[in-house]
């Protein structure tokens, strides 16, 4: 059987693959002559009008099916899990790589290393393109995989290749200009390492990125997150209050420049120097249409936004009393403490927001999104926790149900404190459970 193309896992009854034989177990190898390497190879040339494709079927037959359809008619044809086959290792060894700092003994995809190009397109995970080559390069750029989101940290060659451990990691700019001569969208991100790439280095960065406005759209800049799984690793420090501010007040001059020349702020801080700097958050207008939200810049500016429409609509009082406690990590602390003690206006309800120390990756992790479930019994074991316990949902991963990465799921957490367990995404679910008592 052949070791390359894409097998089919099913096909949508009455779909042009259905009505020409195709059945599952059948493996797509060629369209229009062109090898099917994955997915996005396959979304890319099934959109002819006339298309030849090449399978082989179950019994190793080969097959050359000559198809006519409307342009982008797809063929109902689905993949699985298999649609990218395997996906691309990252090649760095970074000074400051989050998944090096990773607790022993926890499930296995929590220590891989993708650095895929196809899943930035797809998914908008973030690549370093150090294992990129020229043939690659230039199928980004024929099939147009736009945008992509791209880990640059510097734009120093010898700098990046310091940072990153990796030969090929200097001709990032070479890179990035060729994409941005071909038009190709891209959002980029800086990992903020103090006395390293700060300074003059970010300033260079900034000023080298921008240069390629319009394709680069966007540049994020994230302080380094260290845990306290790092022996043996590279010693790195932690922004603090003043060092967090110089970085958002140089951040808010170039915001200004960029404002002015693009008529767009291009360059944005993340929450998290924010919160460091104990700075209030900027207002809507200054994250434009919100590009990096997966980044953690804006998400707490989005909150407080929503947060205000729905405290227009609160009641004067809840239809049945309400204790309850609510979770959260030291950098949303901050952010939900006026939300809980708005609510507590309302007759009925009595709310008490807890800050969990993050004991499971050290303290100096402060994003609530790592807290870990065995964090949150610490935190909060032999505690009064009233009617429920309501915690934001980007702790939880589903995987089939909602688990905390150390595993735990909420009803085991549930189980070990004696009390119903809420997600909450947003202001409005935080509110509905609160009055609701957690009905859906």
């Amino acid at each position: 059987m052949p070791t390359q193309g894409l097998k089919v896992t099913g096909v949508t009854p009455g779909g042009i693959g259905d009505e020409i034989g195709v059945q599952p177990g059948d493996i797509i190898m060629e369209i229009n002559s062109h090898p099917v390497r994955d997915i996005i190879d396959y979304r890319f040339l099934v959109c002819d009008e006339e298309i030849s494709v090449k399978l082989i079927d179950a019994a190793g037959e080969q097959w050359i099916l000559e198809i006519e359809k409307d342009y982008d008619e797809d063929l109902g044809l689905d993949f699985g899990a298999g649609a990218f086959g395997a996906t691309r290792r990252c090649q760095n060894k970074c000074l400051f790589c989050f998944v090096d700092q990773m607790a022993p003994n926890m499930r296995s995809t929590l220590y891989v290393k993708d650095d895929d190009y196809r899943l930035s397109f797809w998914q908008g995970n973030f690549v370093t393109l150090t294992n990129v080559n020229g043939e690659e390069l230039q199928r980004i750029i024929k099939q147009r995989l736009s945008p992509l989101y791209i880990s640059v940290h510097t734009t120093n060659p010898d700098l990046r290749r310091k940072l990153m451990r990796n030969a090929r990691s200097a001709k990032i700019m070479e890179q990035l200009s060729a994409l941005a001569e071909a038009g190709i969208e891209m959002h980029t991100q800086v990992v903020l390492c103090p006395g390293i790439n700060d300074g003059p280095e970010l300033q260079r960065t900034v000023k080298d990125l921008a240069g390629l406005w319009p394709s680069v759209q966007s540049l994020a800049v994230v302080p380094v997150g260290l845990t306290k799984y790092r022996e043996g690793l590279a010693e790195l420090k932690l922004f603090d209050e003043k060092t967090a501010r110089e970085i958002i007040n140089q951040i808010h001059g170039w915001q200004e420049r960029f404002i002015d020349k693009f008529q767009y702020p291009f360059v944005f801080a993340s929450d998290e120097f924010y919160v460091m700097a104990q700075e209030p958050f900027p207002p809507d207008e200054r994250y434009a249409d919100y590009p990096q939200t997966e980044n953690g810049v804006g998400l707490a500016r989005l909150f407080l936004d929503q947060w205000h429409e729905v405290e227009k609509k609160l009641p004067l009082q809840a239809t049945v009393p309400r204790k309850v406690t609510v979770a959260t990590g030291l950098s949303a602390f901050a952010i939900l403490e006026p939300v809980i003690n708005r609510l507590n206006k309302v007759k009925g309800v009595n709310a008490r927001l807890l800050k969990i120390p993050h004991h499971f990756f050290g303290e100096t992790v402060t994003v609530a999104g790592l807290l870990t479930g065995s964090d949150m019994i610490k935190g909060l074991k032999n505690k009064s926790l009233g009617d429920m316990l309501i915690i934001p949902s980007a702790m939880l991963k589903n995987q089939g149900e909602e688990v905390f990465l150390d595993d735990m799921t909420v009803e085991q957490l549930a189980k070990r404190l004696k009390v119903p367990v809420y997600p909450a995404g947003n202001p409005a679910q935080l509110v509905e459970i609160i009055l609701t008592g957690g009905a859906r």
